[in-house]
């Protein structure tokens, strides 16, 4: 459980330090611009909201990392959002570390 808030304090690092798309139409025009590493998608987001950003994600090639539920993502950034994307490589390669220690 440990290693999960980590990740979530990573995400609020992230969005400090000016890391983070967030938000449904920024982060869809974000990959589209190929500027995101990442999307983090909440787990309990809407239907319609998950299929459009999985279109677009394996259209370019992206991962998502659906770990996280919209009040914990909220939480972590300071925003209510269900959709993020980093943009920084670093972020996301410690991203995966943590959520790979015990997610």
């Amino acid at each position: 459980m440990q290693s999960r808030q980590k990740a979530l304090n990573l995400l609020g690092l992230a969005e400090r330090a000016g890391k983070i798309i967030s938000g449904q139409e920024l982060v869809l025009a974000g990959l589209k611009a190929k500027k995101i590493k990442v999307v983090i998608l909440a787990n309990d987001c809407h239907e319609g909201t998950s299929e459009k950003v999985n279109r677009i994600t394996t259209k370019s090639g992206i991962s998502i990392i659906s770990a996280f539920n919209s009040d914990e993502i909220s939480h972590a950034i300071g925003k209510k959002r269900k959709v993020l994307g980093i943009t920084d490589i670093g972020f996301y390669k410690a991203l995966v570390q943590k959520i790979n220690e015990g997610v």
